[in-house]
């Protein structure tokens, strides 16, 4: 019997081993559900496919042709403090004696083309008497405003040197969240500086801060006197003009703007061509489809956008818009975000004729209007 046992014994040992391994490693062969968790395993990467060490390439390519902007501008004010004051005036009138005094402030701007011209944010330029470009090869010359779009919040300068470095244009409609960029400017007045940061979000609207906005947002540290400079990417191309921070503080938190480049090429190009950027226009005030009128509209859960204001002898009222009308889209485009589809019709040529589908009085009706010109941001 010991025998037996002992014959036996060694072949039961490894029988039970390899049952507890089968139902260790490959459970549905005995009947039992499979435990196996399924991961995605990282390739092995290359050090050719690690990121460079250094972007001084990019810099040493992008920085010359961003330069340092001083504005100057001369205003007549009281010479006393108390010559301001309500009360005072009151009873002497404006004709008090004022003081010429000087306002100066900082910028930077980027060089577009060796002919000269130069793309900065309005903000920095306007209302300037003087504004001295400073280049990085210590050259120094005034600049003159070609025209500006302050609903871009863009302005064009031209200057007269020889030997203009240039900027090498990259493609923002290609950039992706999570792209390396630096940002070259003068924060501060301190010289040229360079931050590196990421694309943190695109398509960035409805900030208040511009009429038509597209913005890149980057964690790159954009401060005062940023405004203006270069967005570039991780090859010193441009992508974007830094244009604004969102800061409590005034200084950078890790969220600045910039405007794409492809959106500032077409006002710069506007603004040489035409001396303004010429924009499409219907002469309507339009307000979001809240829920509440949507359900009044009977309307709910469909896109569209409520007349709120026409302007007498615009293109809306000439076309038979009326206040209270519900937009439901626009040459086919459905009108679900009011800014998206004024941007649709500011794009589009003044002359053209564009269908409009609304809902008036619970009934869809189909008009058509001749877009016309988009009045200036400081006209009626």
């Amino acid at each position: 019997m010991f025998k037996a046992l002992r014959f036996l014994g060694w072949p039961l040992l490894v029988g039970v081993l390899l049952a507890l391994l089968i139902i260790q490693y490959s459970p549905q062969w005995v009947g039992l559900p499979s435990q196996d968790v399924n991961v995605n395993q990282a390739p092995f990467y290359s050090r050719m496919q690690e990121g460079p060490v250094s972007y001084a390439e990019a810099v040493n390519l992008a920085s010359p042709a961003v330069v340092n902007l001083y504005t100057t501008k001369y205003t007549n004010k009281p010479a006393l403090p108390l010559f301001e004051d309500p009360q005072f005036r009151k009873f002497f009138g404006d004709n008090l004696p004022k003081q010429r005094r000087m306002e100066s402030s900082l910028g930077s701007a980027v060089i577009m083309s060796p002919e000269g011209y130069l793309l900065t944010n309005n903000h920095v330029v306007a209302g300037a008497d003087q504004i001295v470009v400073a280049l990085r090869d210590g050259r120094e010359t005034l600049a003159r405003v070609i025209g500006s779009d302050p609903e871009t919040d863009l302005a064009v300068l031209k200057i007269d040197l020889p030997q203009l470095p240039a900027m090498t244009l990259g493609r923002s409609d290609n950039i992706r969240i999570g792209d390396v960029t630096l940002a070259i400017g003068n924060p501060f007045g301190v010289g040229q500086t360079v931050t590196m940061g990421i694309i943190s979000a695109t398509g960035r609207n409805q900030l208040g801060l511009n009429t038509y906005e597209d913005f890149i947002q980057t964690d790159a540290a954009i401060n005062p006197g940023n405004s203006g400079g270069a967005l570039v990417d991780a090859y010193g191309n441009l992508i974007g003009i830094n244009t604004a921070i969102f800061s409590k503080s005034g200084g950078s938190q890790g969220i600045g703007f910039a405007i794409p480049v492809k959106l500032a090429m077409d006002v710069m190009q506007a603004i040489i061509e035409h001396g303004q950027v010429i924009r499409g226009w219907l002469g309507i005030e339009v307000q979001p489809l809240t829920p509440e009128l949507a359900e009044s509209f009977g309307m709910e859960g469909r896109p569209g956008i409520v007349v709120a204001g026409i302007y007498r002898d615009g293109p809306a009222q000439k076309a038979g818009l009326q206040p209270g009308d519900l937009i439901l889209n626009i040459d086919g485009q459905p009108a679900g975000d009011g800014r998206r589809s004024m941007n649709q019709v500011a794009q589009t040529k003044p002359g053209e004729q564009i269908r409009i589908e609304i809902m008036r009085g619970g009934k869809p009706l189909e008009l058509s209007a001749e877009i016309g010109v988009r009045p200036p941001a400081n006209g009626s």
